[in-house]
């Protein structure tokens, strides 16, 4: 019996992911957790063969989960579909210890592909992230400015240019006004810009999705 737990907030993609993964040859038993607080709270109670987790949560960043994640279940296979391309996010995801990271507008199919190779124990990399891999390995580059910035510092980055104020941010964070603000003079001081209005120019400029 395979055991696998869908970490998303939107009831509508947890039952789509099910309705996926019946097509699976294989006996799983799927729980469902809508947030950052029940799939972290489910994760430490039972043990999961395979874990699909959402980037974006109301109350949590996927990295930030995985992280925890990682820290009371080290073995765990977490395979994350999300609404980010894989340019945005993909790189950090399998940085921090993904098994995969697929979109939202994968094919089924590649869902079912990336569940049987978690399952043998390897990791999933679509053709698009091998790719963005191997340029990164054979094609020297220099950095993009965003990409010199923590997983957190980027999160921060995007929550401030959607718009949102620091004490949201804060609450959304679990962390005080006061560190987010340390944050946010970090994101300035490395993206070289001195105003949110550059800063949302910066997110539009480099393709980067905001919640």
């Amino acid at each position: 019996m395979i055991k696998l737990l869908i970490a998303d907030d939107h009831a509508i993609v947890r039952r789509g992911v099910r309705d996926i993964l019946s097509e699976l040859p294989y006996p799983i038993e799927v729980s469902e957790a809508d947030s950052a607080t029940n799939a972290l709270r489910e994760i430490a109670s039972k043990n999961f063969d395979i874990l699909i987790l959402d980037i974006s949560f109301p109350d949590g960043n996927g990295l930030e989960i995985l992280n925890q994640i990682k820290a009371i279940k080290p073995a765990s296979k977490v395979l994350f579909l999300s609404m980010y391309p894989e340019e945005q996010y993909a790189r950090r995801a399998m940085k921090n210890g993904a098994y995969g990271y697929l979109t939202k507008d994968s094919a089924p199919t590649e869902l079912v592909l990336a569940i049987e190779k978690l399952i043998s124990g390897q990791k999933f990399v679509t053709s698009t992230l091998a790719q963005i891999l191997v340029e990164d390995l054979t094609t020297p580059h220099e950095k993009k400015l965003h990409e010199t910035l923590s997983d957190r510092e980027f999160q921060v980055m995007l929550e401030l240019a959607s718009g949102k104020k620091i004490s949201d941010i804060a609450v959304a964070m679990f962390i005080s006004p006061k560190t987010v603000s340390t944050y946010r003079s970090r994101i300035f001081e490395k993206l070289k810009i001195s105003s949110t209005a550059e800063l949302v120019c910066y997110v539009i400029e480099n393709g980067l999705k905001q919640k």
